[in-house]
């Protein structure tokens, strides 16, 4: 049996039960004994609606267990091994994968359906098919995963700490290293420091910025991404957040990279007017499906010629990066125990998410072997 954090409705708490059945892993697949979880935004957003998923569903995407079982044709891992999940697969095949977009990985379309690869369910819950987020599901202590969504990584690396690299490390570091061009010198600005925007902190001080703009309204968001490596701080909510980072700017041209880690449509254009003209703009938020953008043509894309980017996943490719990023971590280049605000129990998860939505964590950890 598994015990699992359950969604059973939109807007409603998840639910921990302790009567989940789980199926062996079918071919190409992998059981995981998942021992920790980050507790992630884009969690909230499949509870609250924004990223629309069935429901009823396990939810968490962003985790690290051990190999407990594999199923037919599964040849990369083996039992025993130590793993990250990754929240997108890359089959390693596809036109995306072989162009070196593996974020976009062709075999990610089935992750929207809360199944597995084939559409189909390995947990169950009173006899009803229960669906797992993003074919991860690590809000329950036990998974069935593709092989093609498992990173396999050293013994040595204490999984809980593993376990943030699977989302808001990936995305936020990534962002600042595979899809900005962030030159040694450059003057960056993130709008939105929580556990995701605090990696694009720290992705961005690693990729040579001088200067790191840090912009939120919540004091102690701003505490923590000074510790993550923001040079200037920026309350939101204090006059015109535009002007007021433009001014700290070298000749107050703007920022040379500014990313949105909200995924609010005031703040992307916000943070499209405090890049310079011939900067980037970096999109990494999640923003609901109804947001549209206002912005001028002329004056944003053509005279000014700024560059607008969305970031998926920190386009990263999760078998290069994620050995990347732990040989960082071991180098004392990159912080992970610091972004665990608590350590929880699955059972402290709504809890977690009012912590979040109130600027309190920059990341809570679930931890499934307690």
């Amino acid at each position: 049996m598994v015990t699992a954090a359950v969604l059973k409705g939109v807007g409603e708490d998840v639910h921990v039960h302790d009567d989940i059945e789980i199926a062996p892993p079918g071919a190409g697949e992998c059981k995981i004994k998942i021992v920790a979880s980050g507790v992630c935004h884009s969690d909230l957003s499949v509870q609250n609606g924004t990223i629309p998923l069935p429901p009823p569903i396990v939810l968490g995407h962003e985790g690290a267990g051990i190999v407990e079982e594999v199923g037919d044709g599964v040849t990369s891992l083996k039992p025993g091994d130590h793993v990250v999940l990754s929240f997108v697969p890359t089959c390693g095949s596809c036109y995306y994968c072989t162009r070196g977009q593996g974020f976009l990985c062709e075999k990610s379309a089935m992750a929207a359906m809360g199944g597995m690869l084939d559409g189909s369910t390995r947990l169950s819950l009173g006899g009803e098919p229960l669906r797992q987020m993003a074919m991860c599901g690590t809000f329950g202590n036990y998974a069935i995963v593709p092989e093609i969504s498992l990173v396999k990584i050293d013994d040595d690396v204490d999984l809980r700490y593993a376990a943030l690299i699977g989302c808001g490390v990936l995305t936020g570091v990534g962002a600042a290293l595979n899809t900005a061009n962030i030159r040694q010198g450059d003057t960056v600005a993130v709008v939105g420091c929580g556990g995701v925007g605090l990696n694009v902190i720290q992705g961005a001080k690693i990729a040579g910025a001088e200067k790191i703009i840090a912009v939120d309204m919540f004091e102690s968001k701003l505490k923590m991404a000074e510790q993550f490596g923001a040079t200037d701080l920026v309350k939101a909510d204090e006059g015109d957040a535009v002007s007021n980072v433009v001014a700290l700017t070298p000749n107050g041209r703007g920022a040379d990279v500014a990313f949105e880690v909200i995924g609010l449509g005031p703040t992307i254009e916000q943070t499209i007017n405090m890049t310079r003209n011939g900067g980037e703009a970096i999109l990494v938020g999640v923003p609901r499906m109804d947001v549209m953008l206002n912005l001028n043509a002329a004056f944003t894309f053509l005279y000014l010629a700024k560059t607008v980017k969305g970031c998926w996943y920190g386009s990263s490719n999760v078998r290069e990066d994620i050995p990347n990023l732990i040989k960082l971590y071991k180098d004392g280049k990159l912080m992970l125990e610091e972004l665990v605000s608590r350590e929880i129990g699955v059972d402290g998860i709504n809890d977690a998410f009012t912590a979040m939505t109130q600027g309190e964590v920059a990341r809570s950890l679930i931890n499934h072997t307690h």
